[in-house]
């Protein structure tokens, strides 16, 4: 599986309780949930707003860890209000293009702040080296 790396990511508001932005095991990736909040504190008050900056959130841990929107394999994403999947899903199509991730959006009664309406995991895969690949010894 190779090392795990546990990324704090700068221009990422300071998580809300105990965990990091992002964890690196090998080829995999995760993100923990990140909402619409920019580094400064600001919360848009739309959704569309909130969902921009969490992608912009998304695309700065993805980074951090060596990867990019190709290399996502799964997004979850919660809303507060279900209607407007088809506000934020330009967004997703603008950032994403044709690397289409498996993708699940689901309904939630309420997110860690009051003020959030969005929140997206994240979950990438960088492919290393096959096994086989290398020469024999």
């Amino acid at each position: 599986m190779g090392e795990i790396r546990r990324l704090m990511v700068e221009g990422q508001a300071a998580p809300f309780s105990h965990y990091c932005h992002v964890v690196r095991a090998g080829d995999p990736i995760w993100l923990s949930g990140a909402v619409g909040i920019d580094a400064d504190g600001h919360v848009p008050t739309d959704v569309v707003g909130q969902f921009q900056v969490a992608m912009r959130n998304i695309d700065l841990c993805l980074r951090a860890a060596g990867a990019g929107p190709e290399n996502v394999v799964k997004v979850t994403i919660y809303l507060t209000d279900i209607s407007e999947r088809s506000s934020i899903n330009p967004e997703r199509i603008r950032y994403f293009g044709e690397h289409r991730p498996a993708s699940t959006l689901v309904q939630v009664g309420a997110l860690v702040a009051p003020e959030f309406k969005v929140e997206i995991e994240a979950q990438a895969f960088i492919p290393g080296p096959r096994l086989g690949s290398e020469p024999s010894c």
